[in-house]
């Protein structure tokens, strides 16, 4: 059996973290399996659905790098293909129509909870067989009255189903269009699914689904509902977590293999642990070592192996993503300043997310704006003016241009002024980049460049005698 997995988004909103872990657990088990991994865009619901939204969706998938062998597929582009199976399951009397009106379904549930009974369509319409005038029916589902449902999850394990506890769902509304449970139903038959993976708050959805995949003549698929993922409170992840759209996080400057190994740690381990790469969830993912308990959101965790996946991957890998975040400072790394592979190499062990790279290292390739007010204040003095002049001088003529020579020209200027090593670096470091913060100043001025490096120097001189009138 070749083995087909979906992810099957609902685009009315951002691709968000759950959706991007079930389509994570969904590709990796194909690709474990050389199966197929197919793209369906749920957008039956007309009112909700938009474009921005398909492509806030795609442009998610992309990013992360979950790549898809079919589709996208369209359900607004299916409709034909219902109708002909609604007509089918009608035909073959697993379907009928339903007159009820809202009020008078609305009346039978009141009853319903005033004799203690849970809510539920009573099947009133069975076995009628005439048309109602002036009401358009709905088509229901006819479900069996009598067995059970057996649910082989991989996650939950075998789950029973009563048939008795089950309505008659509705599979085509008023106006003709299917819902969800008829659709995906036709979806995973036509499109050949062998596995869905798909969040447990879909389990109770599974046993009716089945049934109506019997009726279609089908097996239905192996099923795995993965458990919610909880806020740190222990409550259901939301908005006021920060459960945000994927791409929220890259603008906050996570690499996409930081999000991809922190996701399949939310209900999935290998032993201890902790950090995966791409090819290394590939191999060792299995969906039945899913845990069904909920997993909780710990940012502190996803920041450390932020942190991790910016020391390890590739430097040209950290580079190109770093790009975007200078293009949002309006820098372009390849117009002007130091090669960018070589800032990365110097700020990347002091940088937890990209976003605090791209801050720290504007300053080599653009001028700053102003000094930070208290580093000035200590570090650009009328006590620090004869170093910092001396060692413009003796830094104009330097050649090569390099880390080590410029090391010992600053440490030559501490010795000839008697002063520590640092009492130089920090105001030359203040001078160069605005603040106290950079790699080791040597590497600094090596990435800064000669000229850019000696007009901030004056720059520094001109602002301590400004400020001593």
């Amino acid at each position: 059996m070749t083995i087909r997995t979906r992810f099957a988004p609902s685009p009315t909103g951002y691709l968000h973290i759950g959706g991007a872990r079930t389509a994570l657990f969904s590709w990796l088990y194909a690709r474990k399996h050389g199966g197929s991994f197919v793209l369906r865009v749920e957008d039956t619901d007309r009112e909700r659905s938009t474009r921005e939204s398909v492509n806030a969706i795609l442009e998610g998938m992309a990013w992360l790098g979950l790549d898809y062998d079919e589709g996208p597929f369209f359900q607004t582009e299916r409709f034909p293909r219902y109708r002909e199976v609604i007509q089918r399951l009608l035909d073959s009397g697993h379907a009928y129509h339903c007159y009820c009106t809202p009020e008078e379904l609305e009346s039978m549930r009141e009853e319903q909870r005033a004799r203690g009974e849970k809510p539920r369509y009573d099947g009133r319409c069975r076995h009628r067989a005439e048309p109602r005038p002036g009401v358009d029916p709905v088509v229901r589902f006819r479900n069996p009255l009598e067995g059970e449902v057996l649910v082989d999850d991989a996650v939950h394990g075998r789950t029973l189903f009563a048939n008795r506890e089950l309505d008659d769902l509705i599979i085509a509304r008023s106006d003709g269009t299917p819902t969800y449970n008829l659709t995906v139903v036709v979806d995973d038959l036509d499109m050949g699914i062998t596995h869905v993976v798909r969040g447990d708050d879909h389990l109770n959805n599974t046993p009716r689904q089945v049934n109506i995949l019997r009726a279609l003549g089908a097996e239905p698929p192996r099923y795995a509902h993965v458990p919610m993922i909880l806020g740190p409170d222990g409550k259901r992840l939301s908005k006021r977590h920060g459960a945000v759209s994927v791409m929220q996080y890259r603008e906050e400057g996570y690499l996409p293999e930081a999000l991809l190994n922190y996701l399949v740690r939310l209900g999935w381990s290998h032993g201890d642990q902790e950090v995966f790469s791409l090819d290394e969830m590939t191999q060792l993912f299995d969906i039945d070592a899913v845990h069904k308990a909920a997993s909780a959101f710990n940012p502190d965790k996803l920041v450390w192996l932020n942190h991790h996946w910016i020391m390890h991957s590739e430097t040209a890998h950290v580079a190109k993503h770093l790009t975007h975040h200078l293009g949002e400072r309006g820098i372009d790394p390849a117009a002007t300043g130091p090669d960018l592979m070589a800032v990365v190499e110097a700020q990347r062990e002091r940088c937890k997310s990209l976003v605090e790279m791209a801050d720290k290292s504007a300053f080599f390739y653009r001028e700053f704006d102003h000094y930070d007010e208290k580093a000035a204040r200590k570090n650009l003095t009328g006590e620090t003016r004869p170093a910092l002049a001396d060692l413009r001088e003796r830094l104009a003529g330097l050649t090569p241009w390099e880390a080590e020579a410029i090391h010992g020209e600053i440490l030559a200027v501490a010795e000839a002024h008697d002063l520590k090593l640092g009492k130089v670096a920090q105001p030359v470091r203040v001078a160069v980049s605005g603040g106290t913060v950079s790699p080791p100043i040597d590497a600094t001025l090596e990435l800064l460049g000669q000229d850019a490096t000696l007009a901030r120097l004056d720059r520094a001189i001109a602002h301590i005698d400004t400020a001593n009138g």
